[in-house]
């Protein structure tokens, strides 16, 4: 698994990525430091947190995975060398009323700040913006409303901040999460014309069910010298067929399951019925031709030139070792040619 370089920085990262949302939530600490110990060992060296995690949100774990994983680097010597690590301040809103309300610059120097101290360590190679600071459609919403907008800090305030950190040496380098195409060009745009640090990655959501990243960001991305990090590679779990027979909730779904055990996930895109739906249909694509829905999953975003690295997250050692053994999974032409027939009749159910 030969790293990657991220936009145009000098980090290096390995092309799966784990992500840590689950952790403290889903997952408890002695089992999520087992998956810190085993990703290392299966030869990952990145991995991705932020301070509100784990999901769902609560006021109560807010900052809890960034807790769990920086008592796991205080009692693994040398772990957190060998690591890229990535964590992300939240933006505004979204009705989590214990997030702060403003994201101006003391805010997201506040954030990194308390981000530094509950992961014990002295810097974050990669800190992101986990939403727009302005009003995207995002989450499962699908349009643009100018009447909606409510920023008050301009990404050149945001730019700044984020400059002060990279020049108190407690980020290296900076990225973006669930942006549009036009956030991505003015985060870069400012940065080149104000002389601030420079995005080298945006983390979007990326797989079978959301493919929205193919209209326009990707062509944005490639031209700027900035790398996707594609998260929610398997769709909350409707790609690896759990749910194909019992459905996301009642009393057939998988127990203990993503989507079935959270109402709040199946609420959002997730939950629609044409995101099950269309997940059916590609997991039988999948079968068909002799993949599980996992590998076949996995392996479109591993193989995508748009990727530089996926995020994949682990509930148990198995899932985990499920998730990296889908590497080198070739998806042959006539598999690409049915996901694109099932992408043009379904389009993106989890936009």
């Amino acid at each position: 698994m030969k790293p990657v370089q991220l936009g145009q920085s000098d980090l290096r990262v390995t092309p799966i990525c784990l992500g840590t949302m689950t952790f403290g939530e889903q997952v408890d600490e002695p089992t999520a430091h087992a998956i810190l110990g085993r990703s290392l060992e299966l030869g990952l060296n990145f991995v991705d947190t932020a301070e509100m995690y784990s999901v769902p949100t609560r006021a109560e774990t807010f900052g809890l995975t960034e807790s769990i994983m920086g008592r796991w680097f205080a009692r693994t010597p040398g772990a957190r060398q060998k690591l890229v690590l990535a964590s992300k301040v939240a933006g505004p809103g979204r009705g989590m009323p214990w997030i702060r309300p403003t994201m101006k610059p003391a805010d997201i120097i506040a954030s990194c700040e308390g981000s530094l101290k509950r992961l014990q360590t002295d810097v974050i190679d990669l800190y992101q913006i986990h939403w727009p600071e302005r009003h995207v459609p995002s989450f499962g919403s699908l349009y643009y409303d100018p009447a909606r907008e409510t920023s008050q800090t301009p990404i050149q305030e945001q730019l700044g901040a984020l400059a002060q950190l990279v020049r108190d040496g407690k980020v290296r380098y900076i990225g973006l999460s669930n942006e549009t195409p036009y956030g991505v060009f003015e985060f870069v745009r400012q940065a080149e014309q104000h002389g601030l640090p420079r995005v080298v990655s945006v983390q979007n959501t990326y797989c079978l069910l959301n493919r929205v990243v193919d209209n326009g960001l990707d062509e944005t991305m490639h031209r700027l010298g900035v790398s996707l990090l594609a998260y929610s590679p398997l769709g909350v779990g409707l790609l690896t067929g759990k749910y194909d027979a019992g459905g996301t909730d009642g009393p057939d779904a998988p127990q203990g399951a993503r989507v079935a055990r959270y109402e709040s996930v199946r609420k959002q895109r997730w939950g629609r019925a044409e995101c099950l739906a269309a997940a059916r249909r590609y997991n039988a694509l999948a079968r068909l031709h002799g993949l599980t829905p996992t590998q076949m999953a996995l392996a479109f975003c591993y193989t995508n030139w748009r990727v530089a690295s996926t995020i994949i997250g682990a509930t148990s050692l198995a899932h985990l070792d499920e998730n990296i053994s889908a590497w080198g999974t070739r998806l042959e032409p006539e598999v690409l040619a049915g996901i694109d027939k099932i992408r043009l009749e379904v389009r993106d159910p989890a936009t």
